[in-house]
């Protein structure tokens, strides 16, 4: 078989103008560059007749077809003459290109190695210009599907198709050949089209899917590829969720992101539906010492991740622990990393410095990273400085501070930042030597600062970051003892202590705004004093964790209690936690370790009703996201 075009977007354009009057001077070429198939000619016809005329156009002007099927084209003649029929500038066609009849109906080739282009083309015969139109067809040759049994991942199927023209697919799935579900749409490599591919993720265990991918050129040919089907296999073992409605109302669509802690033999990150039923898992190599500390979805479509041991720990490491910031596609499989020894490597190597003079050694990365909008990541870890006669304490003294580095596309560092150059190491409400234990970051895209979530100190400072070009200043302290004024709210009680997971509760992120979070209340203060609140111990009235909204007020320095969602003593969280504000106006909220597990729940804009809620009686979840499905911009 000869080879065929593959035709660029100016090339497919010329190709189908409604009327072409001695033809287009485009070039056509393949995705790799392959030799070029011959261009568009009017066919062989009867010598020119002088003084005859007329004008012919060709509908449709664009198709994509499958091999073997056909399609009738329409000409439509102006001022009289008889039409012929060719493709690729073959009269009637052949089995390499597909054929054509006198009447315009054309059929695809029945078997073709590659997705390929080719030319229909309709003239006038005996015509002194001529005179002829041409409709640019897209043959697409059938996907190549990957089940999950051949992939590695029990619940991921890779689709692959190749499209001879620029366009996007995105691939429909479901139980039946309804399908019901989408992928989000991947596009072409380049202007010539190629090779597009993507993982197919969401589907039960142990069940028969169907497939099928729909295409969309850019010139706005649509394509149904045929029904594939895939068995899914058996997913590893995840916590057992139990979920519940209440009250009647509709939760927020979407899926649920579950980052397991307890027991390390469970799947860390598993996905599922909102009835609980497991949709996707990760699983890796690692010890039980090992955790995934936080995962969420990229706009590239991957999965972010910090894999690492408890910061608490400094000695008697084992240097088969991993430390890492980890990205991942939907099968698994690593797309990139950076750990803590390389990063440390980049550090020294660009001597960045403390403000005693020391190089930047980090001990772990720990509990967060986050991506910026330029591309960057922020990444938070541990940094330990020896003292040795600090007040309140006896000799040499270890303390466990914190670090956050931005880095760049290519993990090289350019900004650095730590606790103890900016905050004062006498202040110690919770934990010491593990003196800050920082737990979460937010950006400030209104001004390009960071937010810190800083757990042992009751904490959420403001930074003064801008991109990287910052000079690290604390700009604000929000919490027990800081820089603001509670409002609508009991001082100290109601402050938030030893938190988790805060989110923004609106677009905006400077000047008047909302954050959320998860107050655990570990050292709540009451008037009378603060009290430690020990893991999984009973429930007291003093030992409670709440759901505090805030609306902060840079500019009075004030924080209005908005919303304050305060359960049952027996959800008290000791640690873990998030809240999140959801496309419905919705607060989902987690409770991760409720003394027997984690406790989820969605609440009405006022927190004054629980419309979803699911549990895991016997494990207990860092963090759990609702998301719109495991696509960017797809809501499932």
């Amino acid at each position: 078989m000869k080879e065929r075009a593959h035709l660029p977007l100016a090339a497919f354009l010329c190709l189908a103008s409604v009327t072409l009057l001695a033809g287009c001077n485009a070039t056509f070429k393949t995705a790799e560059v392959q030799p070029a198939g011959p261009a568009p000619n009017p066919p062989a016809g009867p010598p020119p007749t002088a003084g005859q005329g007329g004008s012919v156009t060709i509908s449709p002007q664009y198709v994509a077809l499958a091999p073997g099927q056909t399609l009738q084209f329409t000409a439509t003649v102006t001022g009289g003459g008889q039409t012929q029929w060719s493709v690729d500038g073959v009269q009637g066609g052949n089995a390499a290109a597909g054929t054509v009849n006198g009447s315009g109906s054309y059929t695809a080739p029945s078997s073709i190695t590659q997705s390929e282009n080719v030319t229909v083309t309709v003239a006038l015969a005996g015509s002194a210009q001529q005179n002829y139109a041409t409709a640019a067809v897209a043959i697409i040759a059938p996907a190549e599907v990957v089940c999950p049994f051949d992939l590695g991942n029990p619940q991921v199927a890779r689709y692959s198709l190749y499209l001879p023209a620029p366009g996007k697919m995105s691939v429909q799935f479901g139980t039946t050949t309804n399908y019901g579900l989408n992928t989000w749409q991947v596009p072409t490599p380049s202007a010539n089209g190629g090779q597009v591919q993507t993982y197919v993720a969401g589907m039960l265990g142990q069940t028969l899917y169907h497939m099928r991918a729909q295409v969309t050129l850019d010139n706005g040919t649509t394509y149904n590829d045929a029904d594939h089907t895939c068995q899914t296999g058996t997913p590893p073992a995840t916590s057992p969720v139990t979920v519940t409605n209440s009250g009647g109302s509709t939760p927020q669509p979407g899926i649920e992101m579950w980052n397991t802690i307890q027991p390390a033999s469970d799947s860390q990150a598993f996905a599922t539906d909102l009835n609980g039923k497991v949709i996707w898992t990760y699983s890796y190599s690692h010890s039980s010492n090992d955790y995934i500390q936080g995962i969420q979805l990229l706009p590239s479509g991957n999965l972010l991740m910090v894999i690492s041991y408890l910061s608490s720990i400094t000695t008697g490491l084992s240097p088969s622990l991993i430390s890492e910031v980890r990205e991942i596609d939907l099968a698994g499989n690593t797309v990139n990393s950076l750990n803590v020894a390389t990063l440390n490597q980049k550090l020294s190597a660009g001597n960045f410095r403390d403000a005693e003079g020391n190089v930047y050694q980090l001990g772990s990365f720990h509990h967060a990273v986050l991506p910026l909008p330029n591309g960057h990541l922020v990444v938070l870890a541990t940094y330990i400085r020896q003292f040795s006669n600090l007040s309140r304490t006896t000799g040499p003294t270890t303390v466990i501070g914190d670090a956050l580095v931005d880095v760049d596309q290519n993990f090289n560092p350019d900004w650095v930042w730590n606790t103890f150059d900016h905050l004062d190491i006498t202040r110690r409400p919770m934990n010491f030597p593990d003196w800050t234990h920082s737990n979460g970051m937010l950006y400030s895209s209104d001004d390009h600062n960071l937010l810190l979530s800083i757990r042992h100190q009751n904490w959420i400072i403001k930074i003064n970051f801008l991109d990287g070009a910052g000079s690290g200043a604390v700009m604000w302290r929000l919490g027990e003892g800081g820089d603001f004024k509670l409002v609508n709210a009991t001082d100290p009680t109601d402050w938030f202590y030893a938190q988790h997971g805060l989110g923004y509760f609106t677009p905006n992120t400077t000047g008047v705004f909302r954050l959320g979070m998860m107050d655990n209340g570990n050292d709540r203060m009451f008037p009378t004093g603060s009290v430690f609140c020990k893991p999984y111990q009973p429930p007291s009235a003093q030992c409670y964790s709440t759901m505090p909204l805030l609306e902060m007020n840079e500019t009075n320095m004030t924080a209005t209690m908005i919303v304050h969602y305060v359960p049952p003593p027996t959800y008290f969280s000791f640690f873990g936690g998030n809240a999140e504000k959801l496309g419905n106006d919705d607060t989902e909220v987690n409770f991760c370790a409720a003394g027997k597990g984690a406790i989820v729940q969605e609440l009405n804009p006022q927190a004054s009703q629980v419309v979803w809620q699911a549990t895991t009686p016997s494990a207990d979840q860092f963090h759990v996201y609702r998301l719109p499905s495991l696509y960017p911009g797809v809501q499932w």
